[in-house]
């Protein structure tokens, strides 16, 4: 069990403890009952979007990744407009847009909405995910993120190179310092590489922010339906 993993577990632990003797306390009035009022299905809250996560996660993404990249992507504000012309609260390139609604069969004229938005998002990263369906579920989310960000092109380059080089293309970390390589002209003029040149700093440093704030989030859906657990239990 890694550091992280370990230092979540004890304050889920904490918690728990804290809020178990909270409610059992000694001396505490048992004959007095607190009065609490019918709840609705409660959900862990990331942000005012959450609803539409879960309404079109799928098997590639589950919700909580959804609200990672668009967190990643605009802090969750609808009107962000990225210098390169990504739009939106995904931050999906128009061209890329027009391509999925296409895909979808939907006219590429819709307007743009934070639900057509999500749906758009949704079916470019499945797609993105049978581009690489060969590499395991794992390690697969990564280059998807990475092609998310910095186009498929670049990261089949890299993987090609890589290949050729007796790396592991199959291993992000691996593949990491080839698509740093490709900057280099001595190496992006190889003749396994068919897309240029290509500065991988911020694709990588955008998968791994991704990935930090999915692990965020999903250790915070742990705690949340911990202490759900605890609470339903001492009603």
């Amino acid at each position: 069990m890694n550091a992280r993993k370990l230092i979540i577990l004890i304050v889920t632990a904490a918690l728990i403890l804290i809020l178990f003797l909270t409610r059992t306390r000694p001396g505490s009035d048992a004959s007095v009952e607190e009065t609490v009022a019918p709840q609705p299905e409660q959900f862990l809250y990331i942000s005012p979007y959450d609803s539409l996560f879960r309404l079109y996660a799928d098997s590639v993404c589950d919700w909580k990744m959804l609200a990672a990249i668009a967190y990643v992507e605009s802090k969750f504000d609808t009107t962000a407009r990225s210098g390169r012309g990504a739009q939106g609260l995904m931050q999906i390139m128009p061209a890329t847009y027009r391509h999925t609604l296409a895909r979808m069969g939907a006219p590429d004229t819709m307007a743009q909405s934070v639900e057509i938005d999500i749906k758009v998002a949704v079916r470019y990263l499945d797609e993105l995910s049978g581009l690489f369906g060969f590499i395991n579920e794992k390690e697969r989310m990564n280059y998807i993120l990475g092609s998310y960000n910095g186009g498929s092109n670049h990261i089949f380059d890299a993987m090609r190179l890589a290949r050729k080089n007796g790396i592991n293309r199959y291993n992000w970390n691996s593949l990491t310092p080839v698509l740093v390589s490709l900057k280099d002209s001595a190496v992006y003029n190889d003749s396994v590489c068919m897309y240029g040149s290509f500065d991988a700093t911020e694709t990588l440093n955008y998968v791994r922010q991704v990935n930090r704030k999915y692990n965020e989030y999903s250790s915070r859906e742990l705690m949340f339906r911990a202490l759900e657990k605890i609470a339903d239990n001492n009603k």
